[in-house]
C-alpha cells in the first residue's frame, strides 16, 4: 500500500521510508523484541535508538522534523505489523502532536523529542479518556512557579518517561506543562498491562512544579488537536496489526492439512479468511481518508474517529479469528497470536473504545 502524500514527498519515497522501518524492525527479530522485554525500560533501547537518532524518525510529523502525517502513519503501519516495542507512539506521536500545537513555549521540548527523549502524555481521565472537563490534575500558581497536584492514569511509556506533558486544570480553564520525571513531587506507578509490548503507568503529582505551555485555558484546543493526529496513526497502527494477522492466518490455512487436504480449501476457512481481508481492507479505506484530512482540522477530527472506530474494532476481531484459525497452536504462549490479541484489545480501548467515538462523532456532526 502506499498512502497519499501529505508532505510534498512522492510514493517512491513513502514507499522507501516503509521500506527502511520494515528493515530495521527485521533485524531487531521481529515480534521477537517483545518477547525480549525484561526490567528495563519497558522498551527495545537498541531499535528505539536506530530509529529514532540514526534513522531520524524521533521527530517525524513534527516542527522542525520531517514529513507529516502520511508518514507517520506508514511508519505505525510497520511498527504495528511486529509489536514493535518503541515509544513511537508514546513520544513522538502522542506526546509530540500536543507539543507542536503549544507554540514556540514548546520549542525546546519538541526539540529533546526529535532526538529521540521519551516524553509522556498524561491527559487522560479515570476512564482513559481525554475528557477535559473531568480532568484530576489541577495546577495553581505559587510565588516559585506552577505547582501541580492530582493523578492520571494509563500513561502511555510512562515508566520510561523523562518529562511528562501534562494537562492540568487551572483557573483559566485546562493548560498544558511540562515536568520533569525526576521532580520530587513526581511518583510513578507501573500499571500491569495486557499488552506485553507497550506498558503503562499510574503517574501522580504531589506538588509538583511544571513549566507552563500554554496560557488561558488554551490547552484544551492544543491537547484535542494533537490527538485527533494522534489517533489516525494509532489507526495506521492497527492496520498493520490486522494485516499481519491476516498474513499469519492465510499462510497457516494453506499449510496446515486435515483429512489430507489443507485447511484453507474449506469453505468455512476461506469464507472466515474473506471477512478479515474485507476488515482490513476498510481499516485501510479509513487511514488512507483520514490521512487525506491533515489539512482540515474540523475534516481531521471527524476522520480520525471514523478511523478508530473502524480500525479499532477490525483489529480486535481479526486478532480473535487469528487465534480461532490457528487451532490448539494459537492457544500456545510460544505462538504470536495471543500478542497481537492483547494488542488489539490494549489499543481499543485507549484513549476511549468504539462507543466513546462514537458518540464524540454523533458531536461533530451534530446529531
Amino acid at each position: 500500500m502506499t498512502l497519499a502524500p501529505a508532505s510534498g514527498l512522492d510514493g517512491e519515497e513513502l514507499d522507501a521510508l516503509r521500506d527502511t522501518v520494515r528493515a530495521a524492525c527485521a533485524d531487531a527479530g521481529g515480534t521477537a523484541a517483545v518477547r525480549r522485554l525484561g526490567e528495563g525500560p519497558g522498551y527495545d533501547e537498541t531499535l528505539w535508538h536506530l530509529l529514532s537518532r540514526e534513522i531520524g524518525l524521533g521527530g517525524l510529523g513534527l516542527p522542525r522534523g520531517d514529513g507529516g502525517l502520511a508518514e507517520v502513519a506508514v511508519v505505525c503501519e510497520e511498527l504495528g505489523r511486529v509489536l514493535a516495542p518503541v515509544p513511537f507512539l508514546g513520544s513522538t506521536v502522542l506526546a509530540g502532536q500536543v507539543l507542536a500545537q503549544c507554540g514556540p513555549a514548546a520549542e525546546a521540548a519538541v526539540a529533546a523529542v526529535i532526538a529521540g527523549e521519551v516524553y509522556a502524555l498524561a491527559v487522560a481521565d479515570a476512564d482513559g479518556v481525554w475528557r477535559p472537563e473531568r480532568l484530576a490534575v489541577t495546577a495553581h500558581r505559587t510565588p516559585e512557579g506552577w505547582v501541580l497536584s492530582g493523578a492520571s492514569p494509563f500513561v502511555v511509556d510512562g515508566g520510561a518517561a523523562t518529562t511528562f506533558v501534562v494537562a492540568a486544570v487551572t483557573g483559566d480553564g485546562v493548560d498544558v506543562f511540562t515536568v520533569p520525571a525526576t521532580d520530587p513531587g513526581v511518583h510513578v506507578l507501573a500499571t500491569m498491562c495486557l499488552d506485553l509490548g507497550r506498558p503503562q503507568a499510574m503517574v501522580r503529582f504531589t506538588g509538583a512544579v511544571g513549566s507552563p505551555l500554554t496560557a488561558d485555558g488554551a490547552g484544551v484546543a492544543a491537547v484535542t488537536a494533537g490527538l485527533d493526529r494522534a489517533l489516525v496513526a494509532l489507526s495506521a497502527e492497527q492496520l498493520g496489526g490486522a494485516q499481519a494477522c491476516l498474513d499469519m492466518t492465510v499462510v497457516y490455512a494453506a499449510q496446515r492439512t486435515q483429512f489430507g487436504r489443507a485447511i484453507g480449501s474449506f469453505q468455512a476457512v476461506k469464507h472466515r479468511c474473506a471477512d478479515m481481508l474485507l476488515r482490513v481492507e476498510t481499516a485501510r479505506s479509513a487511514v488512507l481518508r483520514a490521512v487525506a484530512a491533515e489539512d482540515d482540522p474540523t475534516a481531521l477530527a471527524e476522520a480520525a474517529a471514523v478511523a478508530q472506530i473502524w480500525c479499532g474494532e477490525a483489529f480486535t476481531w481479526i486478532a480473535e479469528e487469528t487465534v480461532q484459525l490457528h487451532g490448539g497452536t494459537g492457544f500456545t504462549w510460544e505462538h504470536d497470536a495471543h500478542l497481537y490479541f492483547r494488542r488489539a484489545v490494549a489499543d481499543a480501548a485507549l484513549f476511549g473504545g468504539a462507543s466513546h467515538h462514537r458518540e464524540r462523532l454523533a458531536q461533530l456532526l451534530g446529531w
